[in-house]
């Protein structure tokens, strides 16, 4: 004859105490689904700082479907420090071939700790995943085409939502409603040149705002332009959200010297706004600002022998460039149309007739962009 079977004290215990816990701690607690985790990290299909709790939070944000039915999936670090303070979003990896901010992202993260910090970090390395998959610029996220240009597709309606659109639109407006609004106070967006071409340290500036987190960069260039619709940073201006591009030198590398430099302004910054102790490093001097920037192209198809360094001043009708023919004999010669500072080169000798060789940084008093930020172009929207 069988035994009833009876459930011990502890188990009936456990499950009372389990009853008791308030479902609003639960929810705050869990991610979207508490199994759902990639290499031990949860995955989320929406960020809120304010429900993590103090410290280093490392999640996957599930973006959108894939061409085969599985995830795109971007890494996020939030640490958030003991003490109240700003939100600050730092991102890298838009395009997919530009990867020293994401040795920034690394770096920082590693070496903040939150029992001393105020406020919230929210760091974001990779936020192109097919793009960085691909090694390309673009977000190429099947064998469709070439793909479109992430930084270009942000939308600037704080309601947008991301279910409209091709799926790199929808990718980018995910982005935007998912992770970038209502999480962050102020922002910054790691670049580097494209693939083919090198920036010095360089930063896009369009609002008196913005401009004060470019003079804690330190880069060795500022351009102070009205910005362009559909860009991380000026939709986020647009929604006054101060907000800068930071262009840390070459593609498709991991250059230790220009991820310190981007290091060392991001820290400058964090500390301008509160957020660590300490005095800002300004070892590096204040930037050139230039509101024109000039594209010297190559007339012809060729092998481009540029001749100028980057961060040079140069004159008018100083030579930047040469261009051969295959057997070496020059074909092309390439002078500067106006006194500037070097702002931009390309790295590949290979030319075709209108790539840029050289790119020029100068500034025109006459211009509306004054050296304290821009009228913007970008169409303000109606609050909702």
């Amino acid at each position: 004859m069988s035994r009833p079977f009876r459930f011990p004290a502890w188990f009936a215990l456990a499950i009372a105490l389990f009853a008791a816990l308030p479902s609003a701690t639960l929810s705050a607690a869990l991610p979207d689904d508490p199994g759902n985790r990639i290499d031990g990290s949860p995955v989320i299909e929406k960020l809120d700082v304010a429900a993590l709790p103090p410290g280093k939070t490392r999640l996957w944000l599930r973006v959108d479907d894939n061409d085969i039915g599985q995830g795109y999936y971007v890494p996020i670090v939030v640490v958030k420090g003991t003490q109240p303070g700003p939100r600050f979003l730092l991102t890298a990896g838009i395009h997919g071939d530009e990867l020293n901010g994401i040795g920034v992202i690394h770096q920082l993260v590693e070496g903040l700790d939150p029992a001393v910090m105020k406020g919230t970090l929210i760091a974001v390395p990779g936020l192109n995943a097919p793009g960085l998959r691909n090694s390309t610029r673009a977000f190429t996220g099947s064998h469709h085409g070439t793909g479109e240009n992430l930084n270009r597709l942000i939308p600037q309606d704080p309601y947008a939502h991301g279910d409209e659109g091709n799926a790199a639109q929808r990718y980018a407006r995910r982005l935007w409603s998912q992770l970038f609004i209502g999480n962050t106070d102020f922002a910054i967006d790691l670049h580097t040149q494209s693939r083919g071409g090198a920036y010095p340290a360089y930063v896009f500036v369009a609002t008196p705002a913005a401009k004060r987190i470019a003079m804690m960069l330190r880069p060795d260039s500022a351009y102070v332009n009205a910005g362009i619709n559909g860009a991380v940073e000026d939709m986020l201006n647009a929604n006054a959200i101060p907000a800068v591009t930071y262009e840390l030198g070459g593609a498709e590398v991991f250059d230790s010297a220009m991820i310190a430099r981007g290091l060392r302004g991001v820290r400058n910054v964090m500390i301008d706004r509160g957020m660590l102790p300490g005095k800002p490093d300004l070892r590096d001097p204040e930037p050139f600002l230039g509101n024109v920037v000039t594209n010297v192209d190559s007339p012809r198809g060729g092998w481009a022998q540029v001749r100028v360094q980057l961060n040079q001043y140069v004159k008018k009708g100083d030579v930047l460039a040469i261009v051969t023919d295959p057997f070496g004999r020059t074909i092309a010669t390439l002078t500067a149309p106006l006194d500037a500072r070097v702002a931009g080169m390309g790295t590949d000798p290979r030319t075709q007739p209108g790539d840029m060789v050289v790119r020029l940084l100068s500034w025109d008093d006459s211009l509306p962009c004054k050296r304290d930020g821009c009228p913007s172009t970008v169409t303000p929207i109606e609050t909702h």
